[in-house]
């Protein structure tokens, strides 16, 4: 399974993911979930997948292979003139790829199916956030659903939309997004480190921080102890049930 996380803040977009695949309880492994495609002072694009490995790995290979060499009938991410357009390209080839591999025709419980996150910024335009379903169609991030999550959704979600501000710092909505996934692992095993993130700074234009984080990371085991040892203490602070008489 996996868990990524696609947020807008007021200073820009963050993105983070989990790297656990598995094939059964014996067969276990990591693999990169984010891509970021980016030309320095015209755009980046940022991926996040969830779903069948071969049919999201088939998705950013052929996408790669048309930003470096593109057709006029296949034209590039990189040259999109607009994120929405360059949302469609993706949503296309997730189609492509998904009838190419599935017999039975396209369907949302195919076993090829997956689920797309991709945010990111096209100069002359403000950044945007989108989801893409495996039949093809997306929506987009706003005020009302500021974040979208993909994959093992339902343990992290609590926390983010309780603490979720648009005003946080990408170090604060960092915390956040770390106490989800750490509530995720703890949840879920097939959810697991190291997690891969992505800070974009609004009208950068460019390649944000990037990073890996491991299980065994002090930053992370702080986080994820503190949180714990907040939560019994808030729990011991609550008042206590008393039976109703009759």
């Amino acid at each position: 399974m996996t868990y990524c996380v696609g947020m807008v803040l007021d200073k820009g977009l963050l993105f983070m993911s989990d790297t656990r695949t598995n094939a059964g309880l014996d067969n276990i492994s990591t693999f990169r979930k984010m891509t970021v495609w980016e030309t320095p002072g015209e755009c980046v694009i940022t991926l996040m997948a969830a779903g069948n490995l071969a049919t999201t790995q088939a998705v950013v290979s052929l996408l790669d292979e048309r930003s470096k060499s593109p057709e006029e009938r296949k034209p590039s991410l990189l040259t999109a003139p607009s994120l929405f357009q360059a949302v469609r390209m993706v949503a296309e080839t997730l189609r492509e790829v998904i009838e190419q591999q599935g017999s039975g025709g396209l369907r949302a419980d195919s076993t090829f199916n997956a689920t797309l996150i991709v945010g990111g910024q096209i100069a002359g335009s403000p950044p945007r956030l989108f989801m893409i379903y495996p039949e093809g169609n997306f929506i987009e991030a706003g005020r009302d659903t500021p974040f979208f999550q993909i994959g093992e959704t339902k343990y992290g979600r609590p926390i983010l939309v309780r603490a979720y501000d648009p005003a946080m710092s990408f170090e604060e909505a960092m915390k956040l997004l770390i106490v989800s996934f750490d509530s995720t692992l703890k949840a879920n095993l097939t959810v697991g480190a190291p997690f891969d993130y992505h800070f974009y700074e609004t009208d950068s234009l460019k390649r944000g921080a990037q990073g890996r984080i491991e299980q065994d990371n002090p930053y992370f085991q702080a986080v994820s102890k503190g949180w714990g040892d907040a939560l019994k203490e808030a729990l011991d602070s609550l008042p206590a049930f008393s039976p109703a008489r009759r």
